[in-house]
């Protein structure tokens, strides 16, 4: 586990990454949650599984107290993602935003007050916090077909879930942006091909996004990326044949 690190700070705004888990905590693939704070009240982003509930409520507490948190983005169904969410609804009364399409699935976590959901619609949506408006875009079929993304205008943050992340990290946890994306592109490539669905929905993404300007690039799994790396990242995904481009028919 890392310690927290500061993404953005001015003024009352506040970006966070806050943890991320080791190897063994959450079956062996490191997850990161982030946090996003605004005039003292805060958005918690994939706030994880059972496991590293402890560790992130610990670093959330530096920043803001749970009674603080106003909102909980669900990035897509995963259990890495969801399954602390129950103790995360007992200690916060956060509305907890997710794609529609997976409201009907979450009840199989143990989740049984689901008046506190939100669904987003297809196209995204706007979500405010304070003074600053948040955006949720989409970005379906990498890898869930009602993936979200959420960018922050103030920090130039774009969380990406499973868009550009690593399985696993080498060497010091505490460095947390790719140096070296020819180098990186090892570590993320089986995982890009397996599990985005293909070129098409890459290149949508791609499309989605270009009106914002992004400073980091803020995946749910291993290093961030920044400078020549995000720029590396961006054009090599435009390319990638992934998921259904490499099935074959005969």
């Amino acid at each position: 586990m890392t310690n927290d690190k500061i993404l953005f700070s001015k003024n009352d705004h506040l970006f966070v990454l806050l943890n991320i888990s080791e190897p063994g905590e959450e079956n062996g693939i490191p997850s990161n949650q982030y946090l996003v704070v605004n005039n003292g009240k805060g958005i918690l982003i994939d706030p994880g599984g059972f496991g590293v509930m402890p560790q992130v409520l610990h670093h959330l507490m530096k920043y803001i107290g749970p009674e603080d948190i106003v909102g909980i983005v669900l990035s897509h169904q995963d259990p890495d993602i969801v399954g602390g969410l129950s103790s995360w609804m007992e200690i916060t009364q956060a509305k907890i935003y997710v794609s529609k399409i997976w409201l009907r699935f979450l009840p199989h976590y143990g989740i049984t007050d689901m008046h506190r959901f939100e669904g987003i619609e297809d196209d995204g949506d706007d979500l405010a916090l304070n003074d600053v408006v948040l955006k949720l875009l989409p970005a379906h079929f990498l890898h869930s077909p009602g993936q979200l993304n959420i960018y922050d205008p103030l920090s130039k943050i774009l969380f990406t879930s499973d868009i550009g992340a690593a399985e696993y990290q080498d060497g010091d946890l505490s460095e947390i942006f790719v140096n070296d994306f020819p180098q990186h592109q090892r570590r993320i490539e089986y995982f890009h091909r397996r599990y985005m669905s293909s070129n098409r929905a890459l290149r949508y993404w791609l499309k989605t996004i270009k009106p914002y300007d992004i400073d980091i690039i803020a995946p749910q799994h291993g290093y961030l990326y920044r400078d020549e790396a995000k720029t590396g990242l961006l054009n090599w995904l435009e390319t990638l044949e992934c998921g259904a481009d490499l099935l074959e028919i005969d």
